[in-house]
């Protein structure tokens, strides 16, 4: 009996952790277009979600084409190197709704930037709500 308990306690935990991914997954591998690297550029963008549930970053360039996209568990961080020069835009699935940022982040030759997620942004007003067709748009 007690091993029995033991293993349902470890198949248990198992089929709970393993439906939720890792930082740094590419979750919408398949709806994305390929990522865009410059490695020339030397410039980078942290991602930190001090938010209580685990988002999807999506980040356009200044004519709004898709960049990279990775998942970010809750109190974790992310970075994404070897950015291309130009002005950013932000987008982030989090729990069943599509966010863009209202600010951009010019990158330029060499710098590093940081991005905090660190409220609810469905009771703030730094970002607003996008529909799922403009996250997927390639």
């Amino acid at each position: 009996m007690k091993n029995v308990l033991i293993l349902s306690l470890l198949m248990t935990s198992a089929l709970v952790f393993s439906q939720r991914g890792e930082t740094g997954d590419k979750t919408f591998e398949d709806r994305f277009p390929e990522e865009v690297f410059s490695e020339i550029s030397n410039s980078s963008l942290t991602l930190v979600n001090e938010v209580d549930h685990d988002i999807i970053v999506s980040v356009r360039d200044q004519d709004r084409k898709f960049l990279r996209h990775v998942y970010i568990r809750n109190n974790d961080s992310y970075v994404f190197e070897d950015l291309p020069i130009t002005r950013l835009y932000v987008q982030f699935k989090s729990k069943e709704f599509f966010y863009e940022d209202r600010e951009r982040t010019n990158i330029n030759y060499g710098e590093k930037h940081t991005f905090n997620f660190f409220f609810d942004a469905s009771r703030m007003g730094n970002y607003y709500q996008i529909t799922e067709e403009e996250f997927f748009k390639p």
